[in-house]
């Protein structure tokens, strides 16, 4: 990884799209410390504090930002909200369909409706938070209701905005590099409470140690199911066209374990993040304190529906971005077929039933990988330990596709590459 970004540093064009990659990630960084107006932060920090792990992954997301309840405390969480509901609603209606299959403009106007969307999302959550958090805010009324919906939205808003010019003029996928910016940028925090609760005698050395071992598990489980997949191989027959012959030549369908990515789990954790917050709307009534009380972060119940969730999610997510029957007409339309299947239906329920399996073992992996950090605290007595599972996950998932699309840009630059 060091060398690929060592020999990208010697490309200009490359040299520059990092360069500009990180300047936005600056200026990321310095919204996440810049505080929305007319709120008491000691009395939003002790409330963060009460809400403990439910929390803790969102300040985590958020890179701090939600703890400092900064003009970026909502994240990009609506946008990721908005382009699920949006790919959900391509499958349902049929005019968001056929504008998929348009090609380049239908996804500008899909993508224009996916920015309508994370506006109205961050509007409706802000007022969310406002009324949750109304003790914490100076001088209520209108316009401090107006200033804190309107700079919580206009900070998430920004946010996809800063985003968006990363994927177009920087180096990988914008959204995702803010988000692992964000979870990057809370290391340095995390490794100084462990030092500082090691001196006060919280936890013992083995502890760490044994929190060590495991994540470097975790990473090499995430590297392996992320890169793993299933090679279909393909044959496509010759044609003659005129005095030209095509096809003839072999080829593959590469299946990966984990094709949904991490959207299960974002989507999950979403969910089950609404009942416990309106929940805590309610202090005083019977229900709300059992909701509080038994579906909690670290819950039995909680970590059941959440890993049920994941799973779930997993298969849904996997059978809208890849369609069995559409893959085996293609096939069937330029002469291909897999060797010892006959082409239509018959590959489409073979392809079908790879697709299971595949996401049967991945969706299990997210669930284990996301219900760990809940382990991991009953072992080694470490609170707040989000970096066992989720924030990894996104971390070295994005790593990965920023390094795989930094290699392919070079490729592109080094004609020698061919030649090796």
């Amino acid at each position: 990884m060091l060398a690929t970004l060592s020999k990208a540093l010697q490309v200009g064009e490359l040299r520059a799209k990092i360069l500009f990659t990180l300047l936005i990630i600056l200026v990321f960084r310095i919204g996440a410390h810049v505080p929305v107006p007319g709120v008491d932060l000691e009395q939003i920090r002790r409330f963060i504090e009460q809400g403990g792990a439910l929390f803790g992954l969102v300040d985590v997301i958020s890179g701090g930002a939600f703890k400092n309840f900064s003009v970026f405390a909502m994240s990009i969480t609506p946008y990721i909200n908005a382009s699920i509901i949006m790919q959900l609603l391509t499958v349902v209606i049929p005019t968001l369909e056929k504008m998929a299959k348009e090609g380049v403009e239908g996804r500008k106007i899909i993508v224009k409706y996916t920015r309508y969307g994370t506006v109205l999302l961050a509007f409706v959550q802000a007022t969310g938070i406002y009324f949750a958090l109304a003790a914490a805010v100076n001088n209520r009324g209108f316009f401090s209701w107006f200033v804190f919906v309107t700079t919580l939205t206009a900070g998430t808003a920004f946010l996809m905005w800063l985003g968006e010019q990363i994927t177009e003029k920087g180096i990988g996928n914008g959204i995702s590099i803010l988000i692992f910016a964000g979870i990057v940028s809370r290391v340095p925090s995390a490794i100084d409470n462990i030092v500082k609760l090691l001196k006060a005698g919280t936890i013992n050395p083995f502890s760490v140690i044994i929190l060590v071992v495991v994540g470097a598990l975790v990473i090499a489980g995430i590297v392996f199911i992320q890169e793993g997949q299933r090679r279909i191989p393909v044959q496509y027959a010759k044609r003659v066209v005129g005095r030209k012959v095509y096809g003839g030549q072999s080829t593959h369908i590469p299946m990966k374990v984990n094709q949904a990515g991490v959207i299960p789990v974002i989507f999950a954790s979403s969910l089950l993040i609404f009942p416990t917050t309106i929940a805590s709307y309610f202090p005083t009534n019977v229900v709300a304190r059992w909701v509080v009380q038994y579906f909690n972060w670290g819950t039995v119940l909680h970590t059941t529906a959440y890993a049920l969730l994941i799973i779930g999610f997993t298969f849904f997510y996997t059978a809208i971005t890849f369609n069995p029957m559409d893959v085996a007409d293609n096939m069937k339309k330029y002469g291909g077929f897999i060797p010892g299947l006959r082409p239509g239906r018959p590959t489409a329920e073979y392809l079908n039933r790879v697709m299971v399996r595949l996401s049967l073992a991945g969706a299990i992996f997210l669930a284990l990988i996301s219900i760990l950090p809940n382990f991991m605290l009953l072992v080694t007595k470490i609170p707040n330990v989000m970096f066992g599972g989720t924030a990894l996950l996104i971390v070295v998932g994005v790593a990965l596709e920023t390094m795989k699309q930094m290699e392919s840009q070079m490729l592109m630059r080094h004609y020698q590459g061919f030649i090796k």
